[in-house]
């Protein structure tokens, strides 16, 4: 579920950030930058401060995988 949280908030920040380039101003491209740094650094020390606060909030950390089958169809 953490997964899923993550991803969602994620795709939107990134996606805010290109409509604010376009129609705000060119520097709001550097929150996209911002955005890709933090996902690089969290691959390499596996700290995430958006899975910290989302764990904070109660949510809980589920497979981590995009391709757990379902157990009905197994």
């Amino acid at each position: 579920m953490l997964n899923t949280y993550f991803r969602v908030i994620v795709g939107f920040m990134v996606l805010l950030s290109v409509v604010l380039t376009q129609y705000v101003h060119q520097n709001w491209l550097w929150f996209t930058v911002f955005i890709g740094v933090n996902l690089i650094q969290s691959a390499f020390t596996k700290w995430c401060l958006l899975e910290t606060i989302l764990m904070k909030l109660g949510i809980k950390k589920g497979p981590a995988s995009c391709s757990v089958p379902n157990s009905k169809e197994a």
